[in-house]
């Protein structure tokens, strides 16, 4: 989570230095706020299937790997996302 919010507060600086549209903003935002509200829930079901299965047992693993690939998944799209909007304006 501290990752993610560190690479947030990089891209909202990088934002108001470049001076990006609203629309941008707009993209921008609302893709923080799903890769953040993402890594809570992962969180969420990575607490519960411990809570549910405090022993190993290969379904819970699965879970959890399929929530936090979740998280990777929406990350990796950001990261598309903002150099969609970035790299255009800097080169």
């Amino acid at each position: 989570m501290r990752i993610h919010f560190t690479c947030a507060i990089v891209v909202i600086i990088a934002g108001l230095l470049t001076k990006i549209s609203l629309y941008e903003w707009l993209a921008l935002t609302l893709i923080i706020a799903l890769v953040i509200g993402m890594e809570m829930v992962n969180t969420a079901i990575e607490h519960v299937v411990d809570l549910v299965s405090p022993d190993y047992h290969p379904l819970a693993k699965i879970a959890k790997d399929v929530a936090a690939g979740a998280v990777l998944v929406l990350a990796i799209a950001s990261v598309v996302i903002g150099m969609i909007i970035f790299i255009p304006k800097w080169f």
